[in-house]
């Protein structure tokens, strides 16, 4: 599912808001998900799963190509921890 189609679905299903209202509305979670990990905080939606940053220390790599070593830098990168109802979910039976 992509985000237009979420907002499609929010909409059809929630007839008394216009459809530009859900998309201000999702655009909104979404940039607040995203300045909240920026910031380094966790994103917590309970029941779904958990948004954090983690921090990858510097290191050695290779070029695939060459062989070559090659100096990674620090880098931050998403991470997400799927709910416990979401595992739940995903391995019923």
């Amino acid at each position: 599912m992509i985000r237009s189609e979420l907002i499609q679905k929010i909409s059809e299903e929630n007839p008394h808001l216009y459809q530009r209202d859900v998309e201000r509305i999702v655009n909104t979670i979404f940039e607040e998900i995203i300045s909240a990990m920026a910031r380094g905080d966790r994103v917590e939606l309970r029941g779904f799963g958990a948004f954090s940053v983690k921090k990858r220390d510097p290191r050695l790599g290779r070029n695939p190509r060459t062989g070559e070593a090659v100096q990674v830098d620090e880098k931050h990168v998403p991470f997400f921890k799927t709910g416990k109802l979401l595992r739940d979910r995903l391995n019923e039976e």
